[in-house]
């Protein structure tokens, strides 16, 4: 078994890294940029085999040597490349980031079966191990009320202006900020502004009081995987107190717009340039954490019972890995030793709620010192 990892930046060092150190496997990383090939190779301490795409077409070239392919690429790739594997019967996972395209390879279900394809998109973080989490939830009670996700990367060390900094594509960031969001509101499905109800959260020092709000792609095909089975459900970003207030302003004013504008006779697209001002601003290097709290309120054997997952995360100094790359990466590795192991052995596409067993996926978290704990309280 070969898999094939498209992109060579952080998730894609991340996956590789997992891949490595737990699987059996060969793997090959494909990108258009040399240097990316190169820093990875670096990174891994590995002669592992690279390759230069410049095309996403020019990955036929290597059908013969691969069985599973991995993308780490931005969101807009993933319909093409989910086309691609299934022409090739190749199995096929992605991270996710856009639930409009989960949607549109959700629809490529019966090409997949009937190539004898499994293709599994949002296996990252939120969607992703979010996913599994509510998988879990649904297993563990009988009847669920309520689920409420809440997630985020930060700095340990934050700075002014956003006390944010790079852990994954800025386009990706933007998005999740301007799109609205999907939720599940009184058994209803209905659409939510981002960057809105900003709530307080609390979690143990050095981090305290943190802010959450809403914003778009956390729970992904959630709201439609459990309509009529759930009351409640939505997902929050975790960051610190008065990003929301902060980022927003830049919303208002239509730094975030993509649709051009016409300065002194040339269109410029805003984004484009926040992206730019983003990217020299905000610091890519630092330590990390990724803090994850889910609540789940409803019916087990016969109580009302409260339950939280837990989870914090942080940067490891020893391989150098970010909480965010660790966190992200790790569970699409996860799924990708599950396909080829058997444990997951469905035809067709789904997303990670609909067909990773949880708490296996948990176990293999664990051994990857990424802990999820869950806590019951009856009410």
């Amino acid at each position: 078994m070969t898999y094939l990892i498209l992109g060579a930046g952080m998730m894609g060092k991340a996956i590789a890294f997992d891949l490595l150190k737990h699987s059996r496997e060969n793997f090959i990383i494909a990108d258009r940029d040399d240097k990316a090939l190169s820093d990875v190779k670096f990174f891994l301490h590995d002669p592992i085999e690279t390759i230069r795409i410049d095309d996403i077409d020019d990955i036929k070239r290597v059908f013969s040597k691969i069985d599973i392919i991995i993308s780490a690429l931005p969101y807009r790739y993933n319909y093409r490349l989910a086309k691609i594997a299934i022409e090739g019967e190749k199995d096929f996972i992605d991270l996710g980031g856009n639930t409009d395209i989960v949607l549109k390879e959700k629809e490529l279900d019966g090409e997949a079966k009937d190539k004898n394809v499994t293709v599994i998109p949002d296996c990252g973080i939120a969607p992703g191990l979010v996913s599994v989490i509510a998988h879990d939830i649904f297993d563990e009670y009988d009847e669920v009320e309520s689920i409420h996700i809440r997630v985020g990367g930060i700095p340990i060390n934050p700075k002014p202006p956003f006390n944010y900094q790079k852990v994954f594509s800025l386009e990706g960031l933007i998005n999740e900020y301007v799109e609205d969001a999907i939720v599940i509101e009184n058994g209803d499905i209905r659409y939510k502004k981002s960057l809105t109800e900003v709530e307080d959260i609390i979690f143990p020092e050095p981090f305290g009081r943190m802010e959450a709000f809403i914003t778009s792609g956390g729970t992904s095909t959630l709201p439609y995987t459990y309509k009529g089975r759930i009351k409640n459900l939505e997902y929050k970003t975790i960051r610190y107190p008065g990003h929301c207030e902060k980022f927003k302003i830049l919303v208002d004013i239509g730094m975030c717009s993509d649709k051009p504008i016409e300065i002194e006779g040339r269109k410029i697209i805003p984004r484009y340039i926040l992206i730019h001002l983003l990217d020299q601003i905000l610091p890519s290097e630092g330590e990390d954490a990724v803090l994850l709290k889910t609540i789940a309120n409803g019916i087990r054997k016969d109580e009302y019972v409260y339950c939280e997952y837990n989870m914090i995360d942080r940067y490891d100094s020893e391989t150098g890995l970010s909480a965010m790359m660790r966190t992200t990466g790790f569970p699409v590795s996860i799924t990708a030793e599950m396909i080829q192991n058997d444990i997951i052995k469905e035809y067709g596409v789904f997303t990670p709620e609909e067909v990773i067993p949880p708490k296996l996926f948990f176990k293999e978290l664990e051994k990857r010192g990424i802990a999820i704990r869950k806590e019951f309280k009856i009410v």
